[in-house]
């Protein structure tokens, strides 16, 4: 394991993927915050944060040391 979970609730398998979002009625258009998700997680924290008008990009998730 690489110590990067998936941001799921309970989950604790390793992010494979980064669900990068921003709130624009509290973020500068520019900044990124970032959730991990696994395989199995990636859709459903993609439409949660899609719903909301949140999500900007997801991407594959390196960690770090790789």
């Amino acid at each position: 394991m690489t110590g990067d979970r998936c941001s799921a609730k309970g989950c604790r398998a390793d992010g494979t993927w980064q669900l990068r979002w921003n709130n624009p009625s509290l973020h500068a258009p520019d900044r990124r915050k970032v959730w991990l998700a696994c395989d199995e997680h990636k859709v459903s924290l993609s439409e949660f944060l899609s719903m909301r008008g949140f999500l900007r990009e997801v991407e594959p998730h390196e960690p770090l040391g790789n």
